[in-house]
């Protein structure tokens, strides 16, 4: 389902070079803060979030109603998990 074309390969490839060269979480976020909208950085921590608690065994409706999401967006989160778990558990592993 992957529709990116090779511009779109290399513009990404380009964002994740900028994002790798960020040192300090206070840069990363001012990094996300310019490059997305409000919206955008809302959804996209959502998003993170909705990884974890399903990780968490937390079931699908409690997770939209405590995140104020549909249900489709948790099902989709659901989905992308048992698709990839190796690149999402890796990001929502607990940091010490």
């Amino acid at each position: 389902m992957n529709t990116c074309n090779n511009d779109d390969h290399k513009y990404l490839g380009e964002l994740l070079n900028h994002l790798l060269d960020v040192d300090s979480p206070a840069q990363m976020q001012q990094a996300l803060e310019e490059l997305l909208t409000p919206s955008e950085l809302s959804e996209i921590s959502k998003r993170l979030q909705i990884f974890k608690l399903l990780k968490a065994g937390v079931p699908q409706r409690q997770i939209a109603e405590q995140l104020g999401v549909g249900i489709a967006t948790v099902t989709r989160g659901s989905r992308a998990l048992k698709e990839t778990r190796s690149a999402t558990e890796t990001g929502t592993d607990e940091k010490s």
